[in-house]
């Protein structure tokens, strides 16, 4: 796991993104097809509309790395909906990933494995964003400028997780991990980032979770052409909310392709029910680790399969700001508290 600080205005923190690639020797295979193109530049053209900031931080990276804009914006936005040229292109659309938020008593936790190809391990990225202007937030992500969960400095988590979709379903719009971002750096509670989303075009299915410190909390089921609000689940051990990779709501599911594998989706969901179902025991914080190590019922064993694993696991606290993260299978690696954005909000 890489721990980068980016701060001040967004194209330069882009900019110094893209020296730092540069001066790693990192390159990107952009090779996209005439579909991918123009996908990405139709939606590269909502993404302008509703979040320039961060389309200007996608032109300080190409500016210092000698690359095309429109290519690399159309690259990150092809991603988690058709980068299906796989042998040409990374990340690959192999993703699990378990997210989940319960709220008991005064306390609200959010929870994640990551499950993805090893290789991306070494790739992944805990970052603290500090832009002008806007939400300070700490974002985990396989990519960069883009992630699949965070928590800002209001107490708000948010996360997505990827279904897969039949690519004649796919409109332009933001990818999931685009609407991560923008809802971690423009809103400041469950309710606000609901509002925003539900006037958000999004290209592609995923499911994406909001949390916050109030104990308010959903599920949206988004698709390109509907999105479904999934609220909280009241259990023994609190209110929950799941996403796997798959959508609960069996109705009207606009180009669902999750049958062609979704990773034991139904059985870690379960998992997650099934421990919420009695009482918390302990530290509401250990017992989600517990959870996510698998030591409840299958969560991250997936030992029969090759070249996938759960990367990292991730815990918040959404009250103290308290983040903890395991680097890798959690079964083996240790939580290590990840305290930098608490510390900047606390003045620490």
């Amino acid at each position: 796991m890489q721990y980068l600080t980016w701060k001040g205005d967004h194209f330069q923190m882009g900019v110094e993104r893209g020296r730092l690639l540069k001066r790693h020797g990192v390159t990107f295979p952009l090779r996209l097809d005439r579909f991918q193109l123009e996908h990405g530049k139709r939606s590269e053209a909502i993404l302008q509309d509703f979040f320039p900031e961060v389309c200007a931080e996608i032109r300080g990276v190409s500016d210092a790395i000698g690359a095309d804009y429109a290519a690399l914006a159309s690259w990150l936005l092809c991603m988690g909906c058709c980068m299906y040229n796989l042998k040409d292109n990374l990340p690959s659309e192999i993703r699990g990933c378990t997210a989940f938020a319960h709220s008991v008593g005064e306390r609200t936790l959010y929870g994640r494995n990551n499950d993805l190809p090893p290789y991306l391990r070494s790739a992944s990225k805990s970052e603290l964003y500090l832009p002008a202007g806007a939400n300070r937030f700490c974002m985990t992500t396989s990519s960069f400028i883009n992630g699949e969960e965070g928590l800002n400095e209001h107490g708000l988590a948010v996360a997505m997780t990827f279904v897969f979709t039949n690519p004649r379903q796919l409109r332009p719009g933001l990818n999931a991990c685009f609407a991560v971002r923008y809802l971690l750096e423009r809103t400041v509670s469950t309710r606000n980032a609901l509002d925003l989303l539900m006037g958000l075009p999004i290209s592609g299915n995923c499911n994406l979770l909001l949390a916050d410190a109030s104990g308010e909390m959903a599920v949206v089921e988004c698709t390109p052409c509907a999105k479904r609000v999934r609220p909280p689940v009241a259990l023994p051990g609190g209110r929950v909310v799941c996403a796997v990779n798959r959508f609960l709501d069996e109705t009207g599911k606009c180009g669902d392709a999750s049958d062609v594998g979704d990773f034991y989706s139904a059985e870690r969901y379960r998992t997650v029910i099934h421990h919420f179902s009695t009482p918390t025991r302990g530290d509401p914080t250990e017992s989600a680790m517990r959870l996510l190590k698998g030591d409840e019922g299958f969560m991250c064993q997936y030992d029969d399969l090759a070249d996938f694993e759960t990367v990292w696991s991730s815990v918040f606290d959404l009250n103290s700001l308290m983040i903890c993260r395991a680097d890798g299978d959690p079964r083996t690696a240790p939580f290590v508290a990840d305290n930098r954005l608490r510390a900047i909000v606390n003045g620490v």
